[in-house]
């Protein structure tokens, strides 16, 4: 908390206005550790009190300041901390919070982060696999882990350079028990690739979304469970259903859900050995095999599993 109030004096000071550290020490403790506001929104809101009380334009105050440091991903670990960084979009999640534009994972060549849009920044949507420059972010720690909140002081700037991701590549072998919602016959944007819920996106509203398959497995080795996103390809490889067959199968039954209840009887139950990238808590899996046949030592664990399952 010091350091944010340092930080604020530190950019009031630029600007010929000079506020006591402990007024900013006092409004911030009281909104974070009374109300219990994120860091980052409690850092805007005393900044926004300063700047009317001593009649300072947004404007003037927000584009005045320098530019934050640039950072590698892997250099993200200080709550609280504005930082700028070149970074490729990894993947988009579903998102159904009115406060939340976007919401997903950002990489560059050190690693992977989370990243919030907030949908008062009114930035414009990232995409998928594109590369951007991101400016003025700030740096949140939740359950242990480190984020980037995008705001209204943040910058977006589309950029022409190819960031390559640096991801653990991880192999998994266990049962897939479950498969989540979200699965089977989707939607996705046209403009953001975000997954349609009810036939819209929460960015751009009512679309005619673009039909994808998709499966948000559950995998258990018998000591521990993995979530694993499972893409078209893979998706259209195990199941033996193309994605030609699935939009004929929901169209002939008028239901979507069909299309993840006959995944479920196809998959659910049976091995496979999984290999992809690390994100988050999700395996983004790179290549699938059934597990055929297993050594004395695995088949006992499995057995094991199958027992508790």
């Amino acid at each position: 908390m010091k350091d944010i109030s340092q930080d604020i004096s530190r950019q009031f000071l630029e600007l010929g206005v000079e506020i006591p550290l402990e007024e900013i020490e006092e409004r911030l403790d009281k909104m974070i550790n009374k109300f219990k506001v994120p860091k980052d929104e409690a850092r805007r809101s005393v900044i926004n009190y300063f700047l009317k009380e001593h009649n300072v334009p947004r404007s003037e105050f927000y584009t005045g300041q320098s530019e934050s440091p640039q950072k590698k991903v892997s250099e993200m670990n200080v709550d609280g901390k504005w930082v700028s960084f070149k970074g490729k979009v990894v993947q988009l999640w579903d998102n159904s919070h009115e406060s939340i534009s976007q919401v997903g994972l950002i990489g560059d060549d050190s690693g992977t982060i989370k990243f919030t849009k907030w949908t008062s920044a009114e930035l414009p949507d990232v995409s998928e696999g594109q590369n951007y420059f991101f400016k003025n972010v700030v740096v949140n720690e939740w359950n242990g882990k480190f984020q980037v909140n995008i705001n209204k002081t943040s910058v977006i700037e589309s950029i022409e350079e190819d960031i390559e991701v640096g991801t653990s590549t991880v192999t998994f072998t266990g049962a897939m028990v479950d498969i989540q919602s979200g699965s089977g016959l989707i939607k996705r944007c046209p403009e953001c690739n975000r997954a349609l819920t009810k036939g819209a996106c929460m960015e751009h509203g009512k679309v005619d979304g673009v039909y994808d398959l998709r499966i948000k497995a559950v995998m258990d080795d018998g000591a521990v469970t993995q979530d694993a996103i499972i893409k078209r390809e893979l998706a259209e490889e195990i199941t033996g259903m193309t994605l030609e067959n699935a939009i004929s199968l929901a169209a002939d039954a008028l239901d979507q859900g069909v299309v993840l209840e006959q995944m479920k009887k196809l998959l659910v139950g049976k091995y496979y050995t999984i290999t992809g990238s690390r994100v988050d808590r999700y395996l983004i899996v790179d290549s699938l095999t059934k597990k055929l046949s297993f050594d004395p030592e695995e088949l006992d664990e499995l057995i094991a599993a199958a027992e508790v399952i």
